[in-house]
């Protein structure tokens, strides 16, 4: 699976290492080593995955992915020296997919990255109907998730989440679930990410997000898909 990647790293030895691992596997390669430069060249080229270095000078890498996520739903590895649960998931609050601890093993660094274009890529095949609940609208094949006519932006680990809730109208499905849904089995990733990335999905499909129509909460267990007009 060849793809087209942009790393956004300052550190020169550590953009050659990524760009050389990352080249091995036959992906085309393209290094910047500043925010401002990764959002211009997301939007000049528009690559399949963005890796993210979240310090580097100037505009940094939250702020690069704040801005991007209001643009694109492409893929971001988030990559740090920050360890702290906290930094994680201001991150994935930011829309983040994945999320990796410096100092890694490179082996680790592809294999997420693997990970994050399959799951970006759906399989081909017959098209099949769009997944519906009331208003909400899912698209698995061309990923795309309408309220209405209104066209909404998901990152791939939401429209993976909020695809597994709506196949399943009513069914509650737990953190733990959602979590092997949206990342398979990565023990890196916590829980909480998923409470993370539900109140993203809340604030672009819902009216009111403190009052959700479709995406509710079931105490103490996870979450369900529900169309709240048809009387649940």
């Amino acid at each position: 699976m060849c793809a087209y990647v942009l790393v956004a790293e300052d550190d020169p030895k550590q953009a050659e290492l990524v760009r050389r691992y990352l080249s091995h596997e036959r992906h085309t390669v393209l290094v910047v080593s500043d925010g401002r430069s990764a959002i211009d060249e997301v939007r000049r080229r528009q690559p399949d995955l963005l890796v993210l270095d979240v310090m580097m000078p100037g505009v940094d890498g939250l702020d690069v992915c704040r801005v991007l996520r209001r643009e694109y739903d492409l893929p971001v590895l988030m990559v740090t020296a920050r360890a702290g649960a906290e930094d994680k998931l201001h991150g994935f609050d930011l829309g983040a997919d994945d999320y990796l601890t410096k100092p890694y093993d490179p082996r680790e660094l592809m294999a997420r990255v693997r990970a994050l274009l399959r799951r970006a890529r759906p399989a081909t095949g017959t098209a099949a109907p769009p997944l519906r609940v009331g208003d909400l609208a899912l698209d698995v094949l061309r990923h795309e998730v309408r309220i209405g006519d209104r066209l909404v932006a998901c990152t791939p680990a939401e429209f993976r989440i909020l695809a597994t809730l709506t196949a399943a109208p009513g069914q509650v499905f737990s953190r733990a679930q959602l979590l092997e849904h949206a990342y398979g089995l990565d023990g890196f990733i916590t829980e909480r990410t998923i409470d993370v990335h539900v109140r993203n999905l809340r604030k672009k499909i819902e009216a009111d997000p403190a009052d959700p129509r479709y995406l509710r909460t079931v105490y103490g267990i996870g979450y369900k898909v529900v169309d709240g007009r048809a009387g649940d």
